[in-house]
């Protein structure tokens, strides 16, 4: 019983791993729309936040499984419920991809072409946070999850000079209200993002300590 309880906790190792990499790639192929203007890019991103969701889907009866069928001892159920809060925050970031590129293809058809050199730095850090929020996971490494943690207040400094970026297009041109509102948009939900790459990390630790935080 209790081998075949371990084989089930490998395969939601694995299939967590896979989500990582899914959710990656989600961010990638949004940026990459968001720094080309490319609808089609942006339409493909969009598109794949449903695997992300099936994934989700899978990752969660696997672990009711886990829960109904067996009786996992203390740490074992401290991972399964990790596993569950952390493929939630995945989940919203896959959403937060998809919503970038659905915000991007809007700007593409305005006539605001230069894209604000704050968002990128956030794609860049949030981008940061979420890979090695995945590979702390992987790694155990509750350090690595620290560093995700503490590099959150990057991700929200770099927020509020986007926001005066922002400001600063709508005084210089009040006719790109629309598009700078859609920039703003974009921004928010990098900064999300990274949110949810902190609680992931967070989720990381609990998972390894048994308590859920910072520490």
């Amino acid at each position: 019983m209790r081998n075949r309880f371990d084989r089930q906790l490998e395969e939601l190792n694995s299939d967590l791993i896979q989500m990582g990499s899914m959710i990656e790639h989600a961010i990638e192929m949004a940026i990459q729309a968001l720094e080309k203007m490319d609808e089609n890019k942006a339409a493909a991103a969009i598109a794949y936040d449903e695997e992300i969701n099936a994934e989700e889907k899978e990752i969660e009866n696997l672990c009711f499984k886990l829960l109904l069928q067996q009786q996992p001892v203390a740490r074992d159920l401290r991972v399964i419920s990790a596993a569950l809060k952390m493929i939630t925050d995945m989940e919203r970031i896959g959403d937060h991809a998809a919503d970038i590129s659905e915000v991007t293809i809007h700007l593409a058809r305005s006539r605001y072409k230069k894209n604000i050199i704050h968002i990128q730095k956030m794609a860049t850090e949030t981008t940061y946070m979420v890979v090695k929020s995945v590979e702390a996971y992987v790694e155990k490494n509750k350090e690595k999850a620290k560093e995700v943690i503490g590099h959150d207040d990057i991700v929200d400094e770099l927020f509020c000079q986007a926001r005066k970026d922002v400001i600063d297009i709508i005084r210089q041109d009040a006719e790109l209200g629309e598009p700078a509102t859609d920039l703003l948009m974009i921004a928010k939900y990098f900064e999300r993002i990274g949110d949810h790459a902190t609680n992931i990390a967070e989720w990381v630790i609990f998972s390894i300590t048994g308590i859920h935080g910072k520490k």
